[in-house]
Formats: structure tokens, sequence, C-alpha cells
């Protein structure tokens, strides 16, 4: 992955590129690399609105999915985890530092119930709920239930990739961001208006998973 901010340490990018990212093969491909390719994308084009640690920023994007394949369902609390336990990654940050990554990590999770306790937890939060596109959201939501629930058919999987988009990012959805973001405020409602319409946006995912 090649960052165009030359502000990131060299050698900080080499040990995640190297170390960290080959992680993400464990994960479904709706938390792997490319999402999270995305979120640090996203990540520091936020940042760039704040005086903040881009190595701190690009790091938190780059743990942020880690435990996922450990246990979605707190994720958050393992990626965290994961981090502080890095002995390696301790030459690039104070201890200060490093609490502050952790706490941003676990604070994340789009289904959480607090505001995240840094800029740095609202810089990837937010980053985190970027839409892509309709299409990738389908795909991400089809291949993690897959994955996650393997007891249902494959009309329920459909079923569940409308439910599940309509409850995250629906008009009363629990998606929150915690800074001005017009990519996904214009992304959101391109999605919305889509899911307004069940019949056919159930007729869209099927014809998206057949690329899958």
């Amino acid at each position: 992955m090649i960052l165009e901010n030359n502000s990131i340490n060299s050698e900080l990018i080499k040990y995640i590129e190297n170390e960290i990212f080959p992680l993400y093969n464990r994960n479904e491909e709706g938390h792997g690399i490319e999402h999270i390719k995305t979120v640090i994308k996203r990540s520091l084009e936020l940042a760039k609105n704040y005086d903040v640690n881009l190595d701190m920023v690009y790091t938190i994007a780059a743990y942020h999915d880690l435990g996922h394949c450990i246990d979605r369902k707190i994720h958050e609390i393992i990626s965290a985890e994961i981090f502080i336990k890095d002995e390696k990654i301790k030459k690039w940050f104070t201890d200060e530092q490093r609490n502050i990554i952790k706490e941003a990590i676990e604070d994340h999770r789009a289904s959480s119930n607090h505001k995240p306790r840094s800029i740095y937890g609202m810089i990837i939060s937010t980053a985190d709920r970027t839409i892509v596109d309709i299409d990738n959201a389908i795909k991400r939501t089809y291949s993690y239930g897959k994955r996650n629930y393997v007891g249902l058919s494959e009309e329920e999987h459909i079923e569940r990739v409308y439910q599940h988009l309509t409850e995250k990012y629906g008009e009363n959805g629990y998606a929150k961001i915690y800074l001005e973001d017009k990519e996904f405020d214009e992304a959101i409602k391109k999605l919305r208006q889509a899911l307004a319409n069940k019949e056919e946006f159930i007729k869209r995912v099927k014809e998206v998973i057949k690329t899958i």
C-alpha cells in the first residue's frame, strides 16, 4: 500500500504492512485488508482537518479490526488488546499515545453506546462508517453473513442483507458519525433511496452476489 502522505514514519509503515496487514487474511472479506485500506485512506483524509499525530491515526486504522476473526461481538476489545500487547509497536509511541490508540480502537464500533473518548476515536469511527458504494456495502454484508450465519438459507442471507443495511444505515440506523463528512452524507443518502424500494433492492442484492 502506497501512502501519499510523507509525514508518516516509513519504518512504522513497513512494520504494519509486513507484520499486521497479513493477519487480515483470517477475516472474512467484509473486514479484510481492502476494508482496512479504505479506512486508513479515509482516516488520513479526515485527519487533515485536525491537529493530530498521523502515525497514530494510521496505526489505529491499521489495527482496528484485527480481532474480528476471534470474536466479532467484542472484536473492538480484542483488537485493542492485540495492539497494546504488541511489543514491537512500542518503539514508535509513548505510553500515553499507546493508551489513546487503544481507546480509539475500542471506541470505533458502529453499535457502540458511547461517544469516542478522543478526536482519534472520532476519526476512526467516522472513517469506518464509509460507504464505498451500494454494491460494495451489499458484498460486505453478504460475505459477513455467509461466514457468521452459516445456518441460513440463501434467501435468508439475501433478506439479511436488506435488514442489516436498513438497521445500520436507514433513517433510524445505529451507524453514527462524529465528524463532518460530506462524502458519507452523500453516500448514505443514495443508499437510503435504494433501500426505500425493498423489491428492487433485493433484485440488486441477487445480481451483486452473482459477481462474488
